[in-house]
């Protein structure tokens, strides 16, 4: 009778596990980065963001600031966004996020990303195609990062410094500024 309990317990966690792993992501590999862009449309990492006149502050902080672009709609690559929102950290130029939502945005920025900054790679019987998906470009200065929720339509790309964005968790109090 224990026997047949702990078999059964041990088939439960077994299609549990099978379960789980279906429904989780592939974990994402970086794809070398070509044509690394060093910072954002024009703007370098590390730059102070508070002297252009092209940003307005949405957001300010002791540490990290929020700006968006005063221009138009917002827009990547010409693709129109939810959202384009730059963030520097101690007034130094450090990330981008991006929202948008909508499959063929999706498929335009993927597109985009591809062409700009390198190629992903295919991997024979690799899900193309699933509830949750993540790409990463790494180049010398800037990661490239975009996850894409099928079952929701929502998409977020973060451009980031790779020498100043760590230092978003030094800054970030337990109150989350």
């Amino acid at each position: 009778m224990i026997e047949r309990q702990q078999n059964r317990a041990g088939l439960y966690f077994l299609l549990l596990g099978l379960v789980l792993s279906v429904g989780h992501p592939l974990s994402a590999q970086a794809v070398s980065m070509v044509n690394d862009p060093n910072g954002f449309q024009g703007l370098t990492w590390g730059a102070t963001l508070t002297e252009r006149q092209e940003v307005e502050v949405t957001r300010a902080g002791p540490h990290v600031n929020e700006f968006q672009l005063r221009s138009g709609a917002p827009s990547y690559a010409g693709i129109p966004v939810e959202s384009v929102r730059l963030l520097a950290v101690d007034d130094q130029f450090a990330r981008v996020i991006i929202r948008y939502q909508g499959d063929d945005r999706h498929k335009q920025i993927l597109t985009y990303l591809e062409r700009q900054f390198g190629s992903l790679d295919r991997i024979p019987g690799q899900m193309l195609r699933g509830l949750n998906q993540q790409y990463t470009w790494r180049g010398i200065d800037t990661e490239i990062s975009l996850t894409y929720h099928a079952n929701t339509e929502r998409g977020f790309i973060f451009i980031d410094s790779r020498a100043l964005a760590p230092r978003f968790n030094d800054r970030i109090t337990d109150s989350a500024e």
